[in-house]
């Protein structure tokens, strides 16, 4: 479902600008908006922010990082964190495809992928985040003792992504076709919440990156 433009966007934004950085520089000064001595997590497609703020009023001793390309989506999110004073999120308004530009190699300790887009014509697969050709593009941001945790609602999307994933090299754990039915600590979405409630099971795993994955992209 898209989001309708809406013109009051760019003043409501400025009004977060706080929860933000210049992308301009940030991967040279990365350490210097970061505390490299505390866990960082990341989320890719945040939409309307639910999930990762919070995450951040959970865990204050934890840094976040919001990641969503939709800039009305992201300046929701942004309020969220701004309406709880949070100190310990940042977001961006940028694509997956270009977060290496801006940041470092190994800075995260998680990488949250939440109802990606399924993208479900087999001609845009390699558009999904989980195809390897956009896996590659952020699996840099990771550590190598890092993971990856997704869930999804959209079942084709999770098969394909389970598959994808094992032919990367990936260790998959905790990997559930009805998260709600177990006892996994879980912070839901806004469309996690709608759907589940709904009775539409959600799908899960968390993914561990070895060294058949790194051999996997050299190749």
């Amino acid at each position: 479902m898209r989001l309708r433009r809406k013109k009051n966007t760019p003043i409501r934004f400025e009004r977060c600008a706080d929860y933000t950085l210049k992308t301009e520089g940030l991967k040279e000064r990365f350490y210097q908006e970061f505390d490299s001595e505390k866990p960082l997590e990341m989320e890719i497609g945040s939409g309307k922010g639910r999930f990762i703020v919070t995450l951040a009023e959970q865990a204050p001793e934890k840094q976040f990082i919001s990641i969503e390309r939709v800039i009305d989506c992201i300046v929701m999110a942004m309020e969220k964190a701004q309406r709880k004073e949070l100190k310990n999120i940042k977001f961006f308004c940028l694509d997956a495809g270009e977060l290496t530009e801006y940041f470092p190699a190994e800075c995260a300790d998680v990488i949250y992928l939440n109802f990606s887009d399924p993208w479900p014509k087999a001609r845009y697969a390699k558009r999904r985040l989980t195809h390897r050709r956009m896996v590659e593009k952020f699996l840099p941001l990771l550590k190598e003792e890092g993971k990856i945790c997704f869930k999804t609602d959209n079942r084709p999307l999770f098969d394909f992504s389970v598959e994808e994933f094992t032919e990367m090299g990936f260790r998959l754990e905790e990997l559930t076709y009805d998260l709600h039915s177990t006892d996994t600590p879980n912070v839901m979405t806004e469309y996690e919440e709608r759907f589940s409630s709904m009775g539409t099971p959600i799908n899960r795993f968390v993914a561990y990156p070895t060294e058949a994955t790194y051999k996997f992209f050299e190749q």
